[in-house]
């Protein structure tokens, strides 16, 4: 399999299956995310991606040591209203669509330049626009 190139510095965000894939020590995953570090790059992750990842078979140890190499951006309420514009500018609802733009505007606000490894490029592109290079997963 090739393995994808990735910018220089600037940041990483993993969406849920990101992080997901990462806790399933994915070969294509764990590679895109050393390459990332070796350039450079933070690997960040929105606090509400652990609860969309996380499930009752989810490996804790596993977890806690993938999450000490992540830093792990909160979502206060300045980050949720900015959420919340980014959805209502583009028509999307709270309801099915909260956490993607949480993961969005974190992305948004990271070092550039910004590359999202993601599984929902069709959502992150309305949200995110051209601000990050997003990298389907």
């Amino acid at each position: 399999m090739a393995r994808r190139r990735l910018s220089h510095e600037g940041t990483l965000v993993l969406d849920s299956e990101g992080l997901s894939k990462l806790l399933a020590d994915d070969e294509q995953v764990v590679a895109l995310i050393a390459e990332a570090r070796s350039r450079g790059m933070e690997v960040v992750i929105s606090s509400l991606t652990i609860i969309e990842a996380v499930y009752a078979g989810t490996n804790k140890p596993r977890l806690n040591w993938v999450l000490s190499g992540l830093r792990v951006v909160p979502v206060g309420d300045e980050e949720a209203r900015t959420a919340s514009e980014l959805l209502m500018g583009v028509g999307l609802h709270g309801h099915k669509y909260a956490i993607d733009a949480a993961v969005a505007e974190a992305a948004l606000r990271q070092h550039r330049p910004v590359v999202m490894l993601t599984s929902g490029i069709d959502d992150m592109v309305k949200l995110c626009g051209d601000r990050v290079r997003l990298v389907g997963i």
